[in-house]
């Protein structure tokens, strides 16, 4: 079958590779629609290679091509004999993390049993860590990390239910977080919220906050772009330019400063400017990954406020009855719903296997660029 894979750092060919074998307990996938991530950027630019070897080595791309793509939505072609809850046809998202109830293990680890699979001690990822990803004609993964969709909602859309996943999973980390601050906590409630970034992952924040936490109060998104400004605005947030946030904040939150803040863009020297926007005791989401540019000292100040400082990464958050992950569910259903709308952050489309070389050419620096999908079918 063919596959786009990447063979060196800034280099993806088309290529062919053998048809994955299809087990009793997994299900064959036509990824329809894949999602173009940041962390693809990364992997692809040379920055990051998270396929290790036994010993934490990572293995070059030169010896180990990888297709991308893990923000995955298809449509089943097969399953295996052991599989009674889904059927070829069927329109699925894609959990592209294997754990220890997707792999059937007889023990989980003390991660999946506590529904924090994402830290799974065997954790595997499809498009990530060196299984291949979804820009690939087929694709097998257990039927346990496939989540039927269940209406009409376009394939689009529902290739940000991962996105989504990881924002929820985000957001729930930090309200169950030792806090001073919290939302809808009548005696310290978080009066002010900052989300410093307005790519994919900021504006999912934004509505996450608004319709699923509630929050009602000020809400501020800084990020370079007008573009991307003008969509926080449209959201529900007050937008503003980065030279600008630190006084906005001051203003709206009447000298307090923010008592919760998202960090969602990865960039190091971000963290410059945070001590400026935030209140004693605040809680503090790191969910950009990067973070280069930047010296360890920018957190000193972080630390003399005391600021609780909650680190995430991917989309954990228990299973259900069938072992399915629960947060992409719950992601899925606000999609659904119509709750978090995603059709203004989707940008660029790329069409075939053709294409994903294109969709990695330089687009996502342009002024309007914020989310890229691949429609393989």
């Amino acid at each position: 079958m063919r596959a786009a894979a990447l063979v060196a750092p800034r280099r993806i060919e088309l290529v062919d590779v053998a048809v994955p074998t299809l087990g009793p307990h997994d299900v064959r996938v036509r990824p329809d629609v894949v999602g173009v991530c940041g962390t693809d950027f990364h992997i692809f630019s040379g920055e990051s290679n998270f396929h290790l070897d036994a010993r934490g080595r990572p293995i070059p791309l030169e010896v180990a091509p990888q297709i991308l793509g893990h923000e995955i939505v298809g449509t089943v072609l097969d399953r295996g004999d052991a599989v009674r809850d889904l059927a070829p046809g069927d329109r699925v998202v894609i959990d592209q993390g294997r754990n220890c109830h997707s792999e059937r293990r007889a023990v989980a680890c003390e991660y999946c049993a506590t529904g924090h699979s994402h830290q799974c001690e065997h954790y595997t990822e499809h498009g990530i860590t060196g299984l291949p990803g979804g820009f690939a004609e087929q694709l097998v993964v257990p039927a346990r990390n496939a989540v039927r969709i269940d209406t009409d909602l376009a394939m689009t859309a529902a290739a940000m239910t991962e996105p989504l996943a990881c924002v929820l999973h985000c957001t729930d980390f930090g309200q169950r977080a030792h806090t001073r601050y919290r939302f809808g906590d009548a005696a310290s409630p978080v009066r002010t919220a900052v989300i410093v970034g307005a790519g994919p992952a900021g504006l999912l924040f934004v509505q996450v906050l608004r319709h699923q936490l509630g929050y009602d109060g000020a809400l501020l998104v800084s990020d370079p772009s007008p573009h991307k400004r003008a969509l926080a605005a449209a959201l529900g947030a007050t937008a503003v330019a980065p030279a600008d946030l630190e006084a906005a904040v001051l203003d709206a939150s009447g000298g307090r400063r923010a008592e919760y803040l998202v960090e969602a863009t990865g960039n190091g020297p971000v963290f410059d400017a945070l001590p400026g926007l935030i209140r004693k005791q605040a809680t503090v989401l790191l969910y950009g990954i990067g973070h280069g540019g930047a010296s360890l000292e920018l957190l000193n100040p972080l630390q003399w406020r005391e600021a609780t400082l909650v680190t995430s990464v991917g989309a954990s958050g228990g299973f259900d009855d069938d072992l399915r992950p629960a947060v992409y569910r719950q992601a899925l259903r606000l999609l659904e719903a119509g709750t978090v709308r995603v059709d203004a952050l989707l940008t660029h489309t790329y069409r075939g296997l053709a294409e994903v070389p294109r969709a990695f050419g330089g687009d996502q620096h342009e002024p309007g660029y914020v989310k890229g999908l691949a429609v393989l079918a």
